[in-house]
């Protein structure tokens, strides 16, 4: 896996930055009620990273790595791993495993592992990893939460003032909405007259409209129809938070940016063949959303057939990460009958 995949960045891991004692409150309330937040918390970035380098274990997308302080005066290391490419993986558990085990040969300190699983798979919940041989035992435990399990509980979420509650409303509408973009923009809306009901200040209105933004992500007709409505309630609740005239320029540029990449990758199709310029359209889109898209994972996207184009071009549009991307080009490959690359 490239490091331009392996280093994208995503609403989670701004999230969890930005409100960790939250995160924890409301996934893990026994482990917030054991940390003495008076002394405060300290994200350690590097330690982590040199765990990362070290474990070599494929995906990561927002794990952290947070020194805090137990009721008790003890400190504790807190590894929060949260998966939210919408894929299980067979390797998590073991990867957890892994990161537990080397913070701690690495620096002598309890550290707790705990997962948040984003996927859509309702069956997967792993929760251990571990063997035995010859009487001799190691593994690790961790407890989870499950995002799908907030669905049927989404009455409690509505009335829940804690920004993760906004967070996991996002995310459950962002894949139920995955195909049907008139939808995802009404509950984009919803989501914003939610935080102007429930009194959030400007910076914790801007904050979760961040998250919000990133996780429904509209194509371009319906993301200037929301821009149109979100000024009108914002006129209505007399809060001018988002559309300034600074954001709605900012936003009309990256819209006539994506559009003339579009363009120019139509224009590359008529002189180059319909399925390369459908593909540099795909990858075009890909890199204004993104950033750099893989060699690898763009050599496979000119691959995909003109007649599975439009579905790829789907997916280009609304997931939430270049992974999402990769598996549907691996599952077109499959569809297809072509042979994944190694």
């Amino acid at each position: 896996m490239s490091d331009a995949m392996d280093n994208l960045d995503s609403p989670w891991k701004h999230a969890l930055e930005q409100y960790f004692p939250e995160f924890l409150s409301f996934f893990f309330p026994d482990a917030h009620a054991d940390i003495d937040w008076r002394r405060g918390h300290q994200f350690l970035d590097k330690e982590l990273q040199q765990i990362v380098r070290d474990a070599e274990l494929g995906r990561r997308i927002a794990d952290i790595l947070v020194q805090v302080w137990r009721q008790d005066g003890k400190q504790a290391w807190v590894l929060v791993h949260v998966e939210v490419q919408g894929q299980k993986q067979a390797g998590f558990a073991e990867r957890m495993y892994v990161y537990n085990y080397r913070l701690y040969d690495r620096y002598r300190r309890h550290v707790a592992s705990l997962a948040v699983l984003a996927d859509d798979h309702p069956d997967w919940r792993p929760q251990g990893f571990g063997y035995e041989l010859w009487g001799s035992r190691a593994g690790l435990v961790f407890p989870t939460a499950k995002l799908l399990d907030y669905a049927a509980r989404w009455s409690e979420l509505e009335a829940s003032h804690n920004p993760f509650a906004t967070v996991v409303m996002a995310h459950l509408k962002a894949q139920e909405t995955r195909r049907d973009p008139d939808q995802r923009q009404d509950w984009k809306l919803w989501l914003m007259r939610r935080l102007y009901r429930l009194g959030y200040d400007r910076q914790q209105v801007l904050d979760l409209f961040g998250i919000i933004d990133w996780v429904l992500k509209l194509p371009e007709p319906q993301e200037l129809d929301f821009w149109r409505q979100l000024q009108q309630i914002e006129e209505e609740q007399r809060m001018r938070y988002i559309t300034s005239v600074e954001r709605i320029g900012m936003q009309q540029g990256i819209e006539k940016g994506l559009q003339q990449g579009l363009q120019q990758g139509l224009q590359q199709g008529k002189q180059e063949g319909l399925q390369q310029g459908q593909a540099e359209m795909v990858l075009r889109l890909l890199n204004r959303r993104f950033g750099a898209v893989p060699s690898r994972l763009a050599a496979r996207v000119r691959t995909v057939s003109s007649e599975q184009m439009p579905d790829l071009l789907d997916v280009a549009l609304t997931a939430l990460a270049l992974e999402e991307v990769a598996a549907t080009v691996d599952a077109l490959a499959l569809d297809s009958g072509i042979g994944l690359e190694g």
